[in-house]
């Protein structure tokens, strides 16, 4: 099924992609249940996409309520090769402002009970999360950022909580030490399960407040980050619009291939029907 060359997922505030050209709404199931919602189809400046909201259309899901795997194995069914993520953080360090981009190139995951592989139940498999985003794609956007008048961050490591409440004080002083950039709820689940369905993934981060770490500003709530997620939501659809046909093409970086040296179990071990389930991912390598 070739629907899709570019994956978006938007995250809080972006909930539709107005640009979007003869848009058409897909209901696509999976062997790890249904998506988010369905998906949006249609062209962002002549490429085909395939538009996603990560927390349902009324905000219905919560960060961990999520079904990662579904949103990323239908992006695979659909044919996508990248992921576009967009995301509202919290700010962990004084120069990344309310209203700023990041684009981070490094995750830290804390969330405690998510699914965040496709693979077990008699099927071992290892990729490299050294460079958890696609480098090529982050400079592209990130370039794309600075060009149409945002205010980038490149680099930097997004810290994933479980949430759903904000940090505490405590945690988000602690949090500060490390060095981490952004904080939020969603993206390391996402980029994992990405990187294993060989889909190149760079996030968009689009900062909303300064977690509550910042003691001369208000402790964050949720309206102080809807006014400011009003404005980023409307600047990253430029972007979107912007740089969707440079990230598209041929591919040369490594996403690419992450599965190829990664698949440990030997494929006389594996069932006829976790080869079927798997098989958008694993077909390559494993008949």
């Amino acid at each position: 099924m070739q629907k899709a060359r570019i994956g978006i997922i938007g995250g809080s505030g972006l909930y539709q992609m107005e640009a979007l050209k003869a848009p058409e709404a897909v209901s696509i199931e999976t062997p790890f249940g249904l998506p988010s919602g369905d998906f949006i189809l249609g062209k962002l400046e002549g490429v085909p996409v395939a538009f996603l909201s990560r927390h349902g259309q009324n905000h219905t899901i919560l960060p961990s309520e999520i079904n990662y795997r579904a949103n990323i194995f239908a992006m695979k069914k659909l044919g996508v090769q990248r992921i576009l993520s967009v995301s509202a953080v919290g700010s962990m360090k004084e120069e990344i402002e309310p209203g700023h981009i990041v684009i981070p190139d490094q995750f830290y995951d804390l969330t405690k009970g998510r699914k965040s592989t496709f693979f077990g139940e008699g099927l071992v498999a290892h990729v490299s999360m050294a460079n958890p985003v696609c480098l090529e794609m982050m400079e592209t956007v990130a370039n794309m950022t600075e060009e149409i008048g945002g205010m980038v961050h490149r680099g930097g490591c997004y810290l994933c909580m479980e949430g759903p409440q904000f940090s505490t004080r405590g945690e988000s002083g602690i949090h500060r030490t490390w060095g981490v950039s952004v904080i939020g709820m969603t993206n390391a689940t996402e980029a994992k399960l990405a990187r294993e369905a060989e889909i190149c993934y760079v996030t968009i981060a689009l900062s909303t407040d300064y977690d509550c770490w910042h003691i001369s500003e208000e402790p964050v709530t949720v309206e102080m980050i809807l006014e400011v997620l009003s404005a980023n939501v409307t600047f990253s659809k430029r972007l979107l619009q912007s740089v969707v046909q440079k990230v598209d093409g041929d591919r040369a970086c490594t996403c690419s291939a992450a599965l190829k040296n990664a698949i440990v179990t030997p494929a006389t071990a594996i069932s006829k029907d976790l080869k079927q389930k798997l098989k958008p991912l694993i077909g390559a390598y494993i008949s």
